[in-house]
């Protein structure tokens, strides 16, 4: 099987990672007869369109943010937390950020570079004489959703930004040329749309098994639903907050009055995604069964993300680095094989632990979950041993694919099972660890090879059905709150996670459009968990201030014994209204004093 690589080619190295005095609009390289040999073959077109994939984000390797265009969403949301005090999560959780800080620039210039280096593509490909029609056709169509999809990265972080559609700013332009105003939000939601509905037509439904990697009509019409859904979100869709966001000829950057038909808008890619690729099985939720043959939830909802292009991955990167990923969420089990040892340092939060359902499908707080809070199990459970804390057994199976607590046993049996311990003397607990633990006593667990820690890139999933059918029903539910599909569409997740469906026995359906909606939004932060989507719900949804200032807490990681199970604050977190988007960064509001910056910093 043959993937397309993303990776960086020399020849054009330097086009692709400039900078120079006048900011991320001058990504334009200086040598024309280059460009010229570049696009007058394919062997040299492949390898400019190469680079153009290389901006595509390599989303686990957190730890060091911007490389690879990495982002912080993990351990910068409420899901997680790192070891490390050099991780720029860890800085942003404390609002140890501004438009100074050098990660926000370089997310800003690269999303930027990779827009620049797509429209030349546009502009050039025509020029490759064997090429052909065909060829021409689906390389045009990657390149505009590519440059489409940076935009949507960057509005995803920084709101309204500047559009630049096909205009390509010349590396001599002068002071005026480049002072340019951003767009309003709308108006960059519809930019996107249009370049992604353009692009959606020249290119093939899927990708062949020797293309996987490449963009095709799925992953663009998936990505158009999630820009449509972020354009109706509370954040963006009359938000009073954002009022005086405005350029200097009084442009309002952000809509005031909120519009159901955002959502409606939104609804409808998600249905017409899922007439056109699920009802004719070009995805589907992936299902596994076990090795007696009987249906397992919990394989399903772990190997979704570890079989390669299985039937419900939608969009992935090839390759992705996985070194720092398996070592930061594989415990650190002092005196195991080495195959088995990682350092545990992304931990788990207590409030993404507090998430998960029970086995019968309600949430902790619901008098009927069957929750108990203290002691320890007396007997063995599915993924729990005798003396489990109780408030981890009988737990949902997504539980135990997300969360290595104390006491489980290792995922990976080569050398026999392995027990983890957090608490302070443990194998994976502070005392042992030096540097490498859990900051909150759990360490997350999704996304790791079940095999050997060491094991080098695989494909990383980007999105899958599963997010698919959650914005689809979330737009729903706004726009056509007693739409049949709504509940269907949950259910479906439901079932596959080997939870009761609502509506079934003993489990009534929500009653009302605010009921569903928060089932949908606790459907999603479970089965989402650290796939780097819980950072900007809680951003779109408005509700960072609640979910992300203040107390943060784990468990006591400096206790052994009864005093290790309390309940403990790891840190006091801070976010205030401006920590919702991005600042733009300040070297270009030098550069551009057309550029106004966002509210609050």
């Amino acid at each position: 099987m043959k993937y397309l690589k993303i990776g960086t080619v020399a020849l054009f190295a330097m086009m692709l990672n400039a900078s120079c005095q006048k900011g991320f609009l001058d990504q334009v390289p200086d040598d024309r007869l280059t460009l010229k040999e570049t696009f007058s073959r394919k062997s040299t077109v492949d390898k400019y369109l190469a680079n153009v994939y290389s901006k595509i984000p390599d989303e686990y390797s957190q730890r060091y943010v911007g490389n690879n265009n990495a982002g912080p969403w993990t351990g910068a949301s409420d899901e997680a937390d790192f070891t490390w005090g050099f991780v720029t999560s860890n800085s942003m959780n404390i609002g140890g950020y501004d438009p100074t800080s050098g990660w926000v620039k370089n997310f800003w210039s690269s999303y930027y570079q990779g827009i620049s280096a797509a429209t030349y593509f546009l502009d050039n490909i025509n020029q490759c004489a064997d090429c052909g029609p065909n060829i021409t056709k689906q390389y045009t169509g990657e390149a505009r959703a590519l440059r489409a999809i940076y935009y949507y990265y960057l509005m995803r972080m920084f709101g309204p930004v500047v559009v630049l559609g096909d205009k390509v700013i010349p590396p001599d332009a002068g002071f005026p040329q480049v002072q340019l105003p951003r767009n309003s939000f709308d108006e960059c939601v519809d930019f996107v749309v249009t370049e992604l509905d353009k692009a959606a037509a020249d290119l093939p439904p899927t990708s062949a098994t020797d293309d996987l990697g490449r963009i095709n009509r799925g992953i663009v019409l998936a990505i158009k639903q999630k820009v449509l859904l972020l354009g109706a979100s509370p954040l963006y869709n009359g938000n009073p907050d954002y009022a005086a966001l405005k350029n200097r000829d009084g442009k309002q950057l952000i809509s005031q009055a909120a519009d159901v038909n955002k959502w409606k808008r939104s609804a409808e890619a998600g249905k017409a995604f899922i007439d056109e690729f699920v009802t004719t099985g070009k995805f589907k939720l992936y299902r596994k069964n076990d090795a007696l043959g009987n249906y397992s939830p919990y394989l399903s909802c772990r190997d979704v993300m570890l079989d390669d292009w299985n039937p419900e991955v939608i969009y992935a990167r090839v390759p992705g680095n996985v070194t720092w990923l398996q070592y930061e969420r594989t415990p650190y089990h002092s005196g195991s094989n080495g195959e088995a040892r990682g350092s545990g340092g992304l931990g788990a939060t207590q409030a993404i632990v507090d998430a998960y359902f029970t086995s019968n499908g309600r949430s902790i707080d619901d008098p009927l979950a069957n929750y108990v809070k203290t002691g320890f199990s007396t007997v063995a459970t599915p993924f729990a041993e005798a003396g489990t804390y109780n408030q981890w057994v009988n737990r949902e199976p997504r539980f135990y694919v997300g969360i290595t607590f104390n006491g489980s046993i290792w995922q990976y049996t080569k050398y026999g099972n392995i027990k983890t311990i957090t608490e302070y003397s443990g194998n994976s607990g502070k005392k042992v660890g030096g540097n490498d633990y859990s900051p909150t006593g759990y360490i997350v667990r999704k996304n790791v090879f079940v095999g050997n820690v060491n094991a080098g890139n695989r494909t990383l999933v980007l999105l899958r059905l599963a997010e698919v059918y959650l914005d689809y029903i979330e737009a729903l539910n706004e726009a056509e709150p007693a739409n049949a599909d709504i509940l269907k569409y949950l259910n479906e997740i439901r079932d596959r996670a080997g939870i009761p469906t609502y509506g079934s026995a003993g489990l009534p359906a929500p009653v009302g459009q605010a009921a569903m909606r928060e089932a949908i939004r606790k459907e999603r932060r479970v089965e989402l968990a650290f796939e780097n989507a819980r950072y900007f719900d809680v951003r779109r949804w408005k509700i960072g201030e609640t979910t992300d200032n203040g107390a943060a807490y784990g468990l006591n990681i400096n206790a052994d014994g009864a005093a290790f199970y309390e309940r403990t604050i790891f840190e006091n977190r801070v976010f205030t209204k401006k920590h919702y988007l991005f600042p733009i960064p300040q070297s270009e509001i030098d550069i551009d004093k057309e550029m106004i910056q966002n509210t609050g910093w």
